[in-house]
């Protein structure tokens, strides 16, 4: 049976020429919790090498702490979860929530700048050992008497700062490459697919950040033993860029370098662009050597910022987007909704009683009109009551959840900042690559017609 593709704005296959795939957590999937928990020791490892205490060694990794999508305070050492707008529906000092009284006096009703530098948003596919970490190390900073760890906004750039260092030096991607299939997951089916799609006359293209000699790995291991109709991943690929430097690729004039595959040694780059493999580049050469209009496109990525939000303001290409955590957040709203209609018909139930109290409370200031305290006290009380059995509902819905943040695609009752940065910017989602790609690539996605506020009734 196909996976579920979810739309947000019409799109048409039929009409799409080159489909682009990232690599890493697109088109070759991960072990996510052993990756996650690999950058948490190689983070730990770099930061006693910098001076953290030796008792870093201690901390273990818990996969299921944090969610993809949340804001780091820098200078408070908090995490945030945040709505559409950016105001703060949830938030963590180190491992421990923040009562509503703390909230409230650090915050009050604050709508986060995110363009402002005190705020770190943490969105990439390493999200929850960085966010993690950062939380367990704010958490021995405020129990340390003897005032070992920097300040809560050092601590974030420093974690940060190990993070993109063991991708520079390649400490990751070392013991990966040493240990395959403990981290990469290998899927016939979606090579089968490709396949498919290449048969129908679609050119399919990789567009990674990571080196050749890395991406040539992860192909031979994942991609290349299921192929039937080519023989190699080269020939599957139309182009392969590698080292693209993302978001960059997408707004900068990068120079391309022409990869030699036998030994992965590289020469500039004359003339256009034609079927092979590459390092770095452009989006604008891309598109002009190929005479490709941006809806002639589908570039399918991972990660919000670096894959979907840049290339769209950008290129204007089509856009799809790999949320791995998405059929487990649909599952739970399955097994949630009994939950929610009760939680809908106790707020209907609710509302006659607080619009009698709005009237009378209404006829005491603007006419002086005599009131039954009484009738009041009653009202007041009802509405205490199902306010009381809704909170309690909520939380056993929120429990289905992640049990420190809830939903990854909302905020109370609200969107999340995450679900909305994807509405806007990515115009199909999927929970993994081959939920599109096992479609006809004819297909036609339409997107839903959306109420407006004044058009609920």
């Amino acid at each position: 049976m196909p996976g579920k593709v979810f739309v947000n704005r019409t799109l048409n296959l039929k009409k799409i020429r080159y489909i682009g795939v990232d690599m890493d957590h697109t088109l070759v999937r991960y072990n996510s919790e052993n990756f996650e928990r690999l950058s948490h020791t190689t983070m730990i490892q770099k930061l006693i090498k910098r001076g953290y205490p030796e008792t870093l060694r201690k901390l273990t990794f818990d996969y299921n702490f944090a969610i993809r999508g949340l804001v780091i305070d820098r200078k408070m050492g908090n995490l945030l979860k945040l709505n559409r707008y950016t105001a703060i529906r949830a938030s963590y000092h180190g491992l421990k929530p923040l009562d509503f009284k703390t909230h409230q006096k650090l915050y009050k009703s604050t709508y986060i700048d995110l363009s402002n530098t005190e705020y770190l948003a943490v969105d990439t596919s390493f999200s929850i050992s960085l966010a993690n970490l950062i939380a367990q190390l704010v958490e021995l900073k405020d129990t340390d008497l003897a005032n070992t760890y920097p300040e809560y906004s050092q601590i974030a750039d420093d974690v940060l700062d190990a993070l993109d260092e063991a991708h520079r030096d390649g400490s990751l991607k070392e013991v990966v490459a040493k240990n395959l299939d403990q981290y990469i997951i290998k899927d016939a089916k979606l090579v089968e697919c490709l396949e498919k799609f290449r048969r129908h006359g679609k050119k399919i293209f990789v567009l990674t950040n990571s080196d050749y000699h890395y991406t040539k790995l992860l192909l031979d291991y994942a991609i290349q033993p299921f192929l039937k109709e080519f023989k190699s991943w080269a020939d599957l690929f139309e182009i392969v860029i590698t080292f693209a430097s993302k978001p960059k690729f997408f707004y900068e004039n990068q120079k391309y370098l022409v990869v030699n595959p036998a030994d992965g040694s590289m020469t500039n780059m004359e003339g256009k662009l034609t079927p092979g493999i590459y390092q770095g580049g452009n989006a604008k050469k891309f598109t002009a050597d190929l005479d490709l209009a941006g809806d002639d496109i589908l570039y399918i990525g991972d990660h919000i910022y670096g894959d979907i939000l840049r290339l769209k303001k950008d290129c204007n290409w089509r856009t799809a987007m790999v949320i791995e955590e998405l059929d487990e957040e649909v599952e739970n709203n399955r097994k949630a909704e009994p939950i929610n209609q009760e939680i809908e018909m106790l707020m209907k139930k609710k509302e006659p009683f607080e619009d009698e109290l709005t009237e009378i409370m209404t006829q005491r200031i603007e006419k002086k009109a005599s009131v039954s305290e009484s009738q009041i006290d009653s009202l007041q009380k009802t509405i205490a009551e199902i306010d009381s059995q809704i909170s309690q509902l909520i939380k056993k819905q929120q429990a289905m959840y992640n049990a420190n943040w809830g939903q990854l695609m909302r905020a109370g009752n609200e969107e999340s900042y995450f679900a909305y940065q994807l509405d806007r910017y990515a115009c199909v989602y999927m929970q993994q690559l081959s939920d599109l790609l096992d479609l006809s690539p004819r297909t036609y996605f339409r997107a839903p017609r959306r109420p407006l506020a004044h058009e609920i009734f």
